[in-house]
């Protein structure tokens, strides 16, 4: 048994990563300042001796003993991101440095989720780790992009230079329950619209792709890189499975039923024409791929959101 802090562990993915850390009979210690994650999220973890919730922002230093620390505070979706970029580079940058800084001190592996906006809009199909992406310092986007590239280098500094233990992953597109309806991330966007009988829409032609990763594969993929011996990463770890947007809606579509059409605006700037992970590093070091093809895991994102939805009725 170990003792663990999730930093962001009330989001979408974290309250999904803490399932299955007490599920392993850890400890965990979940830290989150309630801008994205949802109380509602671990709610029913209350009453575990095993369980404890901490409102805190990682912005602000913080200090416990643990064992492992895994770093997901950061709104990842453009809306919520964007809402203020300037705590958005905050959020990246200072909760890495105070993850770091707590790591060092308590001698903790310590682990960060990156994502793939590090590589920007790809000149490289699909992306392996070694491409250093296309990234505009200076747009819409960049509060959330460079924040995440920043954090990355102190976590390699740190390691190099203080002998930290770490773990980085880089996570492309992940969906599935726990998302909230108004993240404005396309799976969430396709789906609540289809649900309300609102037309979907669809941001420029439809041809950018993306690859879609269950939600439970990708917390797999987070323990199996955590608990290697020696892989520091950055490692990808998603999907390669590739969808147009238009493909994507007419899935939906056909699982969902009802009058919704396709609706079509101006692409948002620097939005990334391609998105597809190269994971043979995964493969080879972690023995991981995903298991849950595109089609399960839309039906069961369905459901969870049909629910959701009928119960704010």
């Amino acid at each position: 048994m170990k003792r663990i802090l999730v930093t962001g562990g009330a989001g979408f993915l974290g309250s999904h990563l803490i399932d299955r850390l007490l599920a392993q009979g850890h400890e965990v210690v979940c830290l989150d300042n309630f801008f994205t994650g949802r109380k509602e999220n671990v709610a029913h973890h209350t009453g575990n001796p095993r369980f404890e919730l901490m409102r805190h922002d990682v912005t602000e230093p913080f200090r416990m003993e643990v064992d492992r620390i895994y770093n997901l505070a950061c709104p990842a979706s453009p809306v919520h991101y964007q809402h203020n970029p300037i705590k958005t580079v905050k959020t990246s940058v200072l909760g890495a440095i105070h993850c770091l800084g707590l790591a060092k001190r308590v001698k903790a592996r310590v682990f960060q989720a990156s994502t793939s906006e590090v590589y920007g809009d790809p000149e490289v199909h699909p992306q392996p780790e070694s491409y250093r992406g296309s990234v505009n310092t200076v747009g819409i986007r960049s509060c959330y992009d460079e924040g995440k590239r920043c954090a990355e280098t102190l976590f390699f500094d740190y390691h190099r230079q203080n002998g930290v233990e770490i773990r980085v992953v880089r996570i492309f597109n992940t969906y599935g329950p726990r998302m909230l309806p108004d993240d404005g991330r396309v799976v969430s966007n396709f789906i609540v619209q289809a649900l309300r009988g609102e037309d979907l829409t669809i941001y420029g032609s439809g041809s950018q792709t993306r690859s879609f990763c269950y939600v439970d594969d990708l917390i797999e993929g987070f323990l199996r890189l955590m608990e290697h011996d020696t892989l520091t990463g950055p490692v990808n770890i998603g999907n390669p499975g590739e969808f147009t947007m238009l493909e994507l809606a007419e899935l939906i579509l056909k699982k969902i039923g009802g009058p919704s059409k396709l609706t079509f605006r101006p692409l948002p700037a620097d939005d990334p024409t391609q998105r597809k992970p190269d994971i043979s590093l995964a493969r080879k070091e972690l023995d991981w791929e995903p298991r849950i093809p595109l089609d399960e895991g839309l039906e069961l994102t369905i459901d969870y959101f049909r629910r959701k939805l009928k119960s704010a009725v």
